[in-house]
C-alpha cells in the first residue's frame, strides 16, 4: 500500500488557541464506536463530564454543543480539555484526523489538509516551490487508476508552467480535458453560489459584493503563485473522485471555477494581502468542499450554458 501526501503538509500542526476559526465551534462532532467505548470507561470527574457531554441514539453518538455551538470540551483559552486531561490519544477519530481528507485507490491512499483550516491555508499559500507529493510504500493499481494519475501529473505540469500567465494555464487545463469554456461572468456565478446553502454571513457578504461587481475579470498577477498552489490543491483533492463518479470533465470545471471565483472575490477586497486570500479560500472550502450537494450544483451549472 502506498501512502501519498503533499510535501508541505508534513510541517502541519494545530495552532490550538491561536486559531480564529476553531473547528470545535459550529460543527457537530461525531464519535466513532471505539472512542465511545473508551469514553465509557474513563473514571472520575472527567468520565462523568464525558458521559454528560455525549448524545447517543440509533444513528450514532456526538458531543452535545453548548448554546454558543462550542464543543463542551473546548475551554475558554480555545484549548481541548480532553487533550489536557487525557492526552491526544483520547481524541475521537474525526478530531484526530481533522482537517485531513483521504482519497482511496485500490492500493494507494492520498492524504491532504482541507482548507477549511486556516493553518492549512497558510501553509499552502506561503509555499513558493511547486506543489509536490511525497510517497511512501509500494502499490499495484488498476489500468484506470494509472491513467488518471498519469493525466493528473500532466495537468500539474500545465498548472506549474510559470512562464505563462495563470489565466492561460487554467484555459489549457480545460482544453486538455476537452471541457468547453463557460460563458458566465463571475457576477452570474455569484448568484448561483448565493442560491446554495450557506453557513457564514461573511461568505454571503463576499458573494453579494461579487454579484454587484462590474468591470474586467482578471487574475491578480501578484498572487499568481498562491493561486497556482490553490489550483494544484483542488486538482489533487478532487480529480481522484472521477474514479468513483466518472465525471472527470465536471471536476476539471469545478477546479477552474473555484480558482476564478476565489480570485474574483479577492480582487474586490480593500486589503489585497496573502492573509486576505487565505481567508477567502478558507471560507470557500468550508462552504463548498464539504457539501457534495453544493459541488454537484456547481459542476452541473458549468455545462448548462
Amino acid at each position: 500500500m502506498k501512502r501519498v501526501y503533499p510535501r508541505h503538509d508534513s510541517s502541519f500542526s494545530c495552532i490550538g488557541g491561536a486559531c480564529r476559526h476553531s473547528c470545535c465551534i459550529g460543527w457537530e462532532i461525531d464519535i466513532d464506536e471505539e472512542s465511545l467505548e473508551a469514553y465509557g470507561k474513563i473514571p472520575g470527574k472527567m468520565g462523568e463530564r464525558l458521559r454528560k457531554g455525549i448524545f447517543q441514539d440509533a444513528d450514532g453518538a456526538h458531543f452535545l454543543l453548548t448554546e454558543e455551538e462550542r464543543c463542551p470540551f473546548l475551554n475558554e483559552r480555545g484549548l481541548c480539555d480532553l487533550i489536557i486531561e487525557l492526552g491526544e490519544d483520547s481524541l475521537c477519530q474525526i478530531c484526530a484526523d481533522h482537517p485531513r481528507f483521504r482519497n482511496f485507490f485500490s492500493d494507494r491512499t492520498e492524504i491532504g489538509l482541507g482548507l477549511c483550516c486556516e493553518e492549512a491555508c497558510r501553509l499552502l499559500l506561503k509555499e513558493t516551490a511547486p506543489f509536490s507529493l511525497l510517497e511512501e510504500g509500494e502499490e499495484q493499481l488498476s489500468r484506470e487508476e494509472e491513467m488518471l494519475l498519469a493525466l493528473r501529473k500532466e495537468l500539474f505540469e500545465i498548472l506549474q508552467s510559470r512562464s505563462l500567465p495563470l489565466t492561460l494555464r487554467l484555459t489549457q487545463l480545460l482544453e486538455r480535458c476537452h471541457v468547453a469554456e463557460c460563458g458566465r461572468k463571475m457576477a452570474e456565478w455569484a448568484e448561483i453560489f448565493l442560491s446554495l446553502e450557506r453557513l457564514d454571513e461573511a461568505w454571503t457578504g463576499k458573494l453579494l459584493a461579487l454579484a454587484a461587481a462590474e468591470g474586467e475579470e482578471t487574475l491578480p498577477v501578484d498572487m499568481e503563485i498562491p493561486l497556482e498552489q490553490l489550483s494544484c490543491y483542488f486538482l489533487y483533492r478532487h480529480l481522484a473522485g472521477a474514479l468513483e463518479d466518472g465525471d472527470m470533465e465536471g471536476r476539471i470545471a469545478f477546479i477552474v471555477l473555484s480558482v476564478r471565483l476565489i480570485a474574483g472575490i479577492f480582487q474586490l477586497e480593500t486589503q489585497k494581502t496573502p492573509d486576505t486570500l487565505a481567508e477567502i479560500a478558507r471560507l470557500y472550502s468550508s462552504e463548498i468542499e464539504y457539501s457534495d450537494e453544493n459541488m454537484q450544483v456547481l459542476m452541473d451549472a458549468w455545462f448548462e450554458e
